[in-house]
């Protein structure tokens, strides 16, 4: 019994990760909802349940109960496959229903009529982006449901979710789900599978509790680092700029970007990184660069600040790493226009995405020429509606002559003082146009406290200087703390007080700038790649600062680690943009799934390294195997921990996916990985079983073989196969 059951583990693993594959290359698989894939999960389910008994698990009631859980899961699953009825309904307002379609093909009815009574887009105050979409039906002429996203209604067992609307906004679709037992059964196993993971959490006789009682004073953590050189320094000399000051007064007026109203500094700052890499250029701040394409934009034509990658070189016929926006023209032609013609033509074009790139940033350049990016101007119609425009926008015909003269004109007339180096003025008409903005728009401006608030962000939020500084500190530290530890001495009392130091203020920065974040967009920052890995470099320092009185070397690992998951913030954003939050993230649940996941993460990258130690330990220390055997010790009590969170952070992004889409589980290939990465950690937890895992450096290696999984969940997927889930 015992093989099938690691057998059909091992094949239902392989197929998960083959199934993802597949589907990226022809675009759709079948392989999730197959006869044979169901039999295998009930082979599974089955062949456990008799090994368990066989082995007498019901004399432990938080592991049985643990183990039945997973099996209500998969029960609800079955029933819900079987069974479950779900589709699409159409209303238009006033218009009665009860038909959906399922599968896109067959129509079936709910035994009551619904009629669609009103639908609405709430917009964020002052901009044209969604903040939720909401429609109001009636159920058999009486009882009246608002739905939205997150939000859905629920009648004589069916659920209805919104998930379109009509172009003109006269209609809606709504998803019908028809799921009682299923779900019912599901939550179920998902309420059981919490409470017994906290149970074994918690209880002195169960192995998490066991394994802390077990150990004494033990360590881990290594990983080696390798600092990138930085960038060439710029040139000597400086082009034509205003001075930092008046820069930074032009940039503190509101701007409509990326649908929300902010301060113009952070568009400066996202510009200038975007273009160059870094915040600033040649002493320059990001503001006066932004302000310098405005105003001195022939100056600034022939400098050097395009940061190229790969092929746009080639492409542009160059050898330097930065050009100027001349530099993508020849004799008045644009250089990329035949790669890019390519490209857009479904042609294999070599190094594509560095030229796309490439012509994203001359692109942006342009805009800002035009003033495309500095949508500065507030103009309200008839109805009270408030739109954003540039000084070249096609205005409504209706505003006004002298509000006509002052958005056409107020720009030169500051590019006419910048060339008189008349600054005061410069500063005076800088308020005017804020005045103008509070004028036209006061109520839908951000109150001055988030306005200040974002301002303060951007100026403190340098992820790369600190990102360096603790990954180098961590390099230097784990020297000093191996050296101490192999000879079985404890650090100095004033190293790791300063330490302590470092970190303590580090945890504080961070949760100013998570604070500022969450104040200045309104949601808690959890939901792209950016925010997320800075997350994790916060779970990590408190982590470190928690443990390192039972764990010496989790110190220099903590600061290694910080380090590196905030440059891994960097590659994805180098300068990351808050926006207004999609209506579907709009849930705590979506906090709570990302926390958890993130936490779980740091804990197993903990055991990564803690085995990447253990295997160079051994290989070069004497007396090794008690070193060995404690840092098995640590990766065993932390295991615990990482697969609880790892397990709630899965589960709750299903309930999540439930309340949002009608369907708690999707096959899309973020989820997939994750639930491989959770049957991947949760083998080691099963050593009775499996006795190869007492055995410390089998441990070692799994578990930093195991750590590719996570690599593959957060990273892989995003770059290799797309899906749903490919922002986060």
């Amino acid at each position: 019994m015992k093989a099938i059951v690691i057998t059909t583990y091992i094949a239902i693993v392989a197929v998960l990760a083959a199934a993802t594959i597949i589907e990226k290359i022809y675009g759709f698989t079948t392989i999730y909802g197959s006869w044979w894939f169901c039999l295998l999960w009930g082979v599974l389910a089955v062949s456990g349940l008799a090994y368990m008994l066989r082995r007498r698990l019901q004399k432990r009631p938080v592991a049985f109960c643990l183990h039945v859980a997973l099996m209500f899961i998969l029960l609800g699953a079955l029933i819900t496959h079987l069974f479950a009825e779900q589709g699409t309904m159409h209303l238009r307002i006033d218009e009665v229903s009860s038909a959906f379609l399922v599968d896109g093909t067959t129509i079936k009815n709910t035994p009551f009529g619904v009629e669609l009574v009103g639908f609405r887009v709430d917009t964020y105050p002052g901009t044209m982006s969604p903040m939720d979409y909401v429609s109001i039906v009636r159920f058999d002429g009486g009882e009246e449901a608002s739905i939205s996203m997150n939000n859905i209604a629920q009648h004589a067992g069916y659920r209805f979710y919104q998930s379109g609307f009509d172009p003109d906004r006269q209609g809606t679709y709504l998803s019908v789900s028809y799921d009682p037992w299923g779900i019912a059964i599901t939550y179920i196993g998902y309420g059981l599978l919490f409470f017994s993971f906290f149970l074994m959490l918690i209880l002195p006789n169960e192995g998490f509790r066991r394994q802390i009682a077990k150990m004494g004073k033990a360590a881990a953590v290594f990983i080696l680092f390798i600092t990138m050189p930085n960038a060439a320094s710029a040139a000597e000399t400086t082009p034509k700029a205003l001075p930092r000051d008046v820069a930074t007064e032009f940039c503190n007026i509101y701007v409509y970007y990326n649908g929300r109203i902010c301060p113009l500094q952070t568009v400066a700052r996202t510009f200038t990184t975007k273009i160059y890499g870094k915040p600033s250029y040649k002493g320059l701040t990001a503001e006066q660069v932004y302000t310098c394409w405005i105003f001195f934009p022939t100056d600034w034509v022939g400098e050097p600040l395009v940061k190229l990658k790969g092929k746009a070189k080639s492409a542009l016929g160059v050898d330097s790493k930065y050009v100027s926006y001349t530099d993508f023209f020849e004799h008045g032609k644009y250089k990329l226009d035949a790669p890019l013609n390519d490209i857009y033509a479904g042609k294999d074009v070599d190094g594509s995405s560095d030229i796309l790139a490439a012509n994203e940033k001359a692109n942006l350049l342009r805009m800002l020429f035009e003033g495309e990016l500095t949508k500065i101007y507030p103009i309200r119609d008839s109805s009270g509606l408030v739109s954003w425009y540039h000084q070249n926008s096609q205005m409504p015909i209706n505003i006004g002559s002298d509000k006509y003269e002052f958005v056409r004109k107020v720009q030169d007339h500051l590019a006419e003082l910048a060339f008189q180096k008349d600054y005061d003025e410069i500063i005076y008409t800088i308020g005017k146009i804020r005045k103008y903005q509070q004028r036209e728009a006061a109520e839908f401006l951000p109150t001055e406290a988030r306005f200040r608030a974002e301002v303060v962000y951007n100026n403190m939020s340098s992820t790369r200087p600190l990102a360096m500084a603790l990954a180098t500190l961590g390099f230097v530290a784990f020297f000093y703390y191996i050296i101490r530890w192999t000879n079985e001495r404890r650090p100095h009392r004033a190293v790791s007080i300063s330490f302590n130091v470092i970190m303590a203020l580090v945890v504080a920065y961070q949760i100013v700038i998570f604070a500022l974040r969450w104040f200045v967009s309104g949601h808690i920052p959890m939901t792209n790649g950016y925010e997320t890995m800075q997350f994790m470099s916060l779970c990590v320092v408190v982590i470190t600062i928690v443990m390192q009185r039972r764990f010496v070397l989790i110190v220099p690992f903590g600061l290694l680690l910080a380090g590196l998951t905030m440059m891994v913030s960097m590659f994805g954003e180098s300068n990351p943009q808050i926006t207004n939050l999609m209506p579907v993230l709009a849930s705590p649940l979506l906090s709570v799934h990302v926390c958890t996941i993130m936490i779980a993460y740091s804990l197993v990258a903990f055991t990564m390294f803690n085995g990447v130690t253990a295997i160079v330990v051994n290989a070069t220390a004497r007396n090794a195997k008690a070193k060995v055997e404690a840092l098995a010790d640590i990766s065993r009590l932390l295991l615990y921990p990482a697969l609880f969170f790892l397990t709630v952070g899965i589960f709750v992004g299903a309930i999540w996916a439930n309340q949002s889409w009608g369907r708690y589980w999707g096959w899309d290939p973020k989820e997939v990985w994750a639930l491989i990465t959770m049957l991947i950690y949760a083998v080691p937890m099963h050593s009775k079983s499996l006795p190869a895992f007492r055995r410390p450096m089998t441990l070692h290696i799994y578990l930093a073989a195991a750590f590719l999984a996570v690599l593959m969940t957060y990273f892989g997927v995003n770059f290799l196969l797309g899906g749903m889930h490919s922002y986060a």
